[in-house]
């Protein structure tokens, strides 16, 4: 099935250039704080969904991100900051880029990545510093309260030393729960915090009430002999724990965001740039385009740019995962945040700020980890409607206890199971099960070179049935490279001497195939002589006048034109033809004093040998397609050369018959169509192409991958993009998001039961059976432990 456009549209970040070109129309991205929940996340969105002017809204629960798209024209940035404050939660001032100011608010867009990163480190920080001190504060005054009331001491005023070490536990270490619940429900909203807050303040008053007036309490509990009990431990412990995870949550959080703050940290803070004659270091921003730049050995290349002067070697393995060095000479290109390691060189800067190869993969995987998979849309929509429905459980729970059991203890038992429902059912684990996954994921894709646009693109990947390889580029090196040298049988020109002719001879063309040759000698050592003269024929060939040869190279239309008998090698050329490979004769002919080169000058032409040259498979290719083969997946090849051709490289790269199918002769708008029948099918095909050339095949496909394709267009067009030629890096990214939809899965799968299996033991339903309740401070537990064994899970897919 294709997939929709409008669609895409949903989630505000999977397209971010195409709604942020649109005239009018910006979109942004907020830092957001104080979300403790997917719910919390929820209410955001729609509050944010629901101011004017705002055209769409998704907010990331893990990423604390909040992008929207907006027309500046009836909303200005500070509204939208207003409306999230305005909804109990705030937004992070971020320095803006340069040049870019703030409408009178404290934050402006676009920020810089690192600027957005450097923000939410530091409130994850503060945050985390400010969770251990309410943490040290609640525990320190729970641990007494559970004391006395493990001890079930009974001394006079016992009840108002409880009430005394309490009440700073609610009031300062639960504080958060109380302030979110209120804000929930001035949206008419429930969430986490509801839960805790509904399920503690139930505990912490009726205590405070049996505290304060026992009397009162005593006579609404006909029969109850003996002072009235207390819960006040209940309060003190469950919120101790509840904090403890959150603190663990924290720590876990971070982790799961170090591959995007690893990206960000690679690109220096300054760059030595050479200006009025001298050189100077200045902040990366106000690098310009054009300015020289100098790189020492052992340093980052700031930004991108073509080198000028000097030679070195970059490990460029941060966009290609590839470890080996890559050499660097004037006239080739560089990218910012890649380690320069031999020499020094100088480079002209081409491409600064967010143009830059590092800040585009940055971008990217910010995007891709605010983008949410579709599985993840179920897991939200059940927990839209979980909390009313915990509520009114735990409502029931209450009643139903306190009408079946005896005056004397239905007041007390009813209450502690109800606040064991409340909190044992908080669904924060459901929550984390799919984002923190996907964060994870992306992020270790980008780490070995494979950029994922997000979730939704994660999960189909981890569905893909059918690999669609186009052949040039994508299974070859994209360029004609020499195959072949053969001599004339008998003659007196080794093979070496023949390519060393014909490569000078080539010196001076453009043509691909003359650059493939002279290549091919300068592999070899060969050394190249002068030309004196030289004549390209369009779709023959060219004749030069090398030294004192007379030379003629190209097809044989160019020998039959100069009466050259190619019989000799006319099998072997025909053998040639038929694996693919494009054929060129040479013949040489008298003629030293000549300064023209004509049929006429060149008397007697004689054919010396013939250059085999083809479109070679990469090394990696025949590897990665039996990785497909061995994990289950359909592989075609498709193309728009001739069949034979094609036919001959796919032997070349699977010949035990690993590729099922060869679709050859074909142009663009067709393999988009051979794409849509696959789909019709059946299938989840992966298309897997330049990013350029098979931009409607790509798009078409399930799944678009583009391999090797730079860093501009692939990046916008392809689902997919991998930053190294090496076809394995399909068959990583398959396997990455495979790993990830199970271990999302397998979140789900825990949260649900943890859910399903701990509400109705929390309401007292073994009780009849067994004798068992579940105690609130064993709940508390337990809800902690399930968050945080979700983030665990998650981490796991760091080691993938």
């Amino acid at each position: 099935m294709t997939r929709d456009a409008s669609a895409d549209r949903v989630e505000v970040a999977d397209r971010p250039g195409e709604t942020a070109s649109r005239d009018g129309v910006r979109q942004i991205t907020l830092p957001v704080t104080g979300m403790s929940c997917a719910a919390c996340a929820r209410t955001i969105e729609r509050t944010l969904q629901g101011v004017s002017g705002v055209e769409a809204a998704g907010v990331n629960f893990a990423t604390g991100l909040a992008t929207v798209v907006f027309d500046p024209s009836v909303v200005k940035v500070p509204g939208l900051v207003e409306a999230v404050r305005e909804a109990g939660y705030d937004v992070l001032p971020v320095r803006p880029s340069e040049g870019e100011a703030g409408e009178g608010g404290d934050v402006a867009e676009p920020a810089e990545p690192q600027a957005i990163a450097d923000a939410q480190q530091a409130a994850l920080e503060a945050e985390y510093r400010g969770l251990r001190t309410r943490l040290i504060v609640a525990a320190g005054c729970a641990v007494p309260v559970v004391a006395i009331a493990m001890a079930h001491l009974g001394f006079p005023g016992v009840n108002w030393i409880q009430l005394a070490l309490v009440l700073p536990v609610v009031v300062y270490s639960g504080a958060r729960f109380y302030r979110g619940a209120l804000a929930s429900l001035r949206h008419r909203n429930a969430d986490m915090n509801t839960l805790i807050a509904v399920g503690t303040g139930a505990a912490f008053l009726y205590s405070t009430a049996v505290t304060v007036a026992p009397g009162f309490v005593m006579h609404g509990a006909a029969g109850l002999h003996g002072p009235p009990p207390v819960y006040y431990e209940v309060s003190a412990t469950i919120i101790t724990l509840v904090l403890l995870g959150r603190l663990l949550e924290a720590r876990a959080r971070t982790r799961t965001s170090d591959a995007i703050r690893r990206l960000i940290r690679l690109q220096p803070r300054t760059a030595r740039v050479i200006r009025n004659g001298s050189e100077a270091d200045v902040p990366i921003a106000d690098v310009a385009r054009g300015d020289t730049i100098i790189v020492r050995p052992g340093e980052r290349i700031p930004v991108d740019g073509e080198v000028t002067e000097g030679v070195s070697a970059v490990d460029e393995s941060m966009l290609t995962g590839e470890s080996l060095p890559v050499d660097k000479t004037p006239g080739m290109i560089v990218f910012g945040g890649t380690m320069n390691q031999t020499g020094s060189f100088r480079f002209r800067a081409t491409r600064i700020g967010r143009e830059t190869a590092l800040q585009q993969i940055i971008r990217l995987v910010q995007e891709a980890q605010a983008r949410r998979a579709p599985i993840a849309r179920l897991a939200d929509a059940i927990s839209g409607y979980f909390t009313p429905a915990v509520i009114s459980v735990a409502v029931l729970t209450f009643v139903i206890w306190y009408d079946v059991l005896p005056p004397e203890t239905r007041l007390a038992t009813a209450l502690v199971n109800f606040v064991a429902v409340m909190i044992i059912a908080c669904p924060c684990a459901m929550g984390l099960a799919t984002p923190t996954a996907i964060l994870v994921g992306t992020g270790r894709g980008a780490e070995k070179g494979v950029l994922i646009r997000g979730g939704e693109i994660l999960e189909r990947a981890g569905r893909i049935s059918t690999v669609v390889l186009d052949k040039t580029g994508t299974i070859t090196q994209g360029r004609p490279e020499v195959t072949d040298v053969v001599p004339q049988p008998g003659s007196s020109w080794p093979a070496e001497t023949l390519l060393q002719l014909a490569a000078s001879a080539e010196r001076v063309s453009e043509h691909p195939l003359g650059e493939a040759i002279v290549r091919a000698a300068s592999q070899r050592n060969l050394a190249l002589s002068e030309v004196s003269s030289f004549e390209a024929i369009p779709g023959e060939g060219l004749a030069a006048a090398v030294g004192r040869r007379r030379v003629l190279l190209g097809n044989a239309r160019l020998m039959n034109r100069w009466h050259v008998d190619v019989h000799a090698l006319g099998g072997e050329a025909e053998r040639l033809t038929s694996t693919g490979r494009t054929v060129m004769f040479v013949a040489v002919g008298p003629g030293p004093d000549a300064r023209t080169v004509t049929p006429a000058a060149l008397a007697g032409p004689s054919l010396i040998g013939i250059i085999g040259l083809a479109d070679t498979p990469r090394l990696e290719s025949a590897a990665a397609i039996r990785r497909f083969k061995h994990m289950g997946l359909e592989v075609m090849v498709i193309t728009g050369d001739n069949e034979p051709t094609a036919r001959a490289i796919v032997a070349q790269v699977a010949p035990n018959g690993e590729v099922d199918r060869v679709i050859a002769g074909v142009l663009p708008d067709r393999k988009a169509s051979e794409i849509a029948a696959l789909q019709q099918a059946g299938k989840v095909v992966a298309m897997v192409g330049d990013g350029i050339n098979d931009a409607p095949a790509l798009a078409q496909a399930d799944v678009g991958i583009a391999v090797g394709s730079g860093t501009d267009v692939a990046i916008e067009a392809a689902d997919i993009t991998l930053m190294r030629n090496d076809l394995g890096g399909v068959a990583d990214a398959i396997l990455l998001s495979r790993r990830t939809l199970g271990i999302i899965k397998q979140n789900l799968f825990w949260a649900f039961v943890y859910n399903v299996l701990g509400i109705p033991v929390a309401a007292g339903l073994l009780y009849p059976f067994t004798g068992w309740l579940l105690n609130p401070m064993v709940a508390a537990d337990a809800m902690s432990f399930s968050s945080v064994s979700v983030l665990t899970n998650s981490l796991r897919l760091k080691r993938a």
